[in-house]
């Protein structure tokens, strides 16, 4: 009989360790983005996609998001991936390049032009590069990301280059800013998080951004005029799911494959979703009562003559690589 009770506590011991062993080995990855949570914002969504899919994957991955840059801000999250100190982020590429320059050329003026030039590129010597150097910088490309944008103004509808001489505007990147200060625009630099306040408090005039961001900032309470991106998309931005090589190297190949799997999931949902808010962002503005318009032809050939003489230029002339960086992305069909 007492051999039957040490046989049955040392069973229950080993189980019990098992269900020790199990709960550590459960790791928790801290995801974080500058976008509101739980409000539709399709970056929010995407990480929101991961998170399902490799919880359901059972391989001892858990996600916690951190939204609304309630975790690190916006501008701060490049810094904490290659550190170590951020597990995963929905990130715009180009807020990290003041350190890496070449990043820039994923926002730059008319270089996409549509949706589904912008997914070509994913599978282009271009996108290649932008990787390379994205590895090199420790850090590691769950998923691709693209979206559209385009500019709105409390003042008047900013169409050709000359409709935006004398407004104060926020430009994503320093492409951009090149571009918009070559048109006569005065330049105020910030995240996208802060353009509500920087037109409420009359520090902006004008801005460009992404779609998304246009609806989930809420800046059809702030503006008169909307420019959406239509068929002649001058703004594009390149938002990956990014992760930590750090974070990458510490989990087990099952767990790898389940984050890059989930990441498939999220990048088709958000191919086939990015197309939507752009029709979902004029409907927004025009129900609030803002003037929507879109650039001619001649509009977006004025404004990339334009960027060919200032951003582009500067590109090519003062990043390592720039000239033959942005041939690589004409270079796609």
């Amino acid at each position: 009989m007492m051999a039957t009770n040490l046989q049955t506590l040392g069973i229950a011991a080993a189980l019990a360790m098992a269900l020790t062993a199990t709960a550590q080995a459960q790791t928790t990855l801290r995801a974080s983005h500058q976008w509101p949570g739980g409000k539709g914002d399709i970056r929010d969504e995407m990480v929101q996609i991961i998170k399902r899919e490799v919880e359901a994957a059972d391989v001892g991955l858990e996600v916690q998001v951190f939204p609304g840059a309630s975790l690190f801000k916006a501008t701060e999250q490049w810094g904490a991936l290659t550190s170590g100190q951020l597990d995963l982020s929905a990130f715009p590429l180009d807020y990290a390049s003041g350190r890496v320059p070449q990043f820039s050329a994923t926002l730059m003026p008319g270089l996409v032009r549509n949706h589904e030039r912008a997914q070509r590129l994913n599978d282009s010597p271009f996108m290649d590069e932008i990787k390379r150097l994205v590895e090199e910088n420790r850090v590691v490309v769950i998923a691709d990301a693209w979206l559209a944008g385009g500019f709105a103004s409390k003042q008047d509808c900013i169409t050709g280059p000359d409709s935006i001489a004398g407004q104060v505007t926020r430009a994503a990147g320093p492409a951009f800013e090149q571009m918009l200060a070559a048109a006569g625009a005065s330049i105020a630099s910030m995240p996208s998080s802060e353009v509500y306040t920087g037109m409420q408090t009359g520090v902006l005039d004008a801005a460009n951004t992404s779609s998304g961001s246009f609806i989930s900032y809420r800046l059809y309470e702030q503006v008169k005029c909307l420019t959406a991106p239509g068929e002649n998309a001058l703004w594009f931005m390149y938002e990956p799911i990014l992760m930590s090589q750090r974070s990458w190297d510490n989990l087990s190949e099952e767990q790898q494959a389940a984050l890059l799997a989930a990441g498939e999931v999220a990048e088709g949902y958000f191919f086939e979703e990015a197309k939507k808010v752009d029709q979902e962002m004029i409907d927004v503005y025009k129900q609030a009562g803002v003037e929507v318009v879109e650039m001619s032809p001649d509009d977006y050939d004025a404004w990339l003559a334009l960027a060919q003489d200032s951003s582009y230029k500067d590109f090519a002339a003062n990043v390592p690589g720039g000239a033959e960086l942005i041939q690589l992305a004409l270079d796609v069909e």
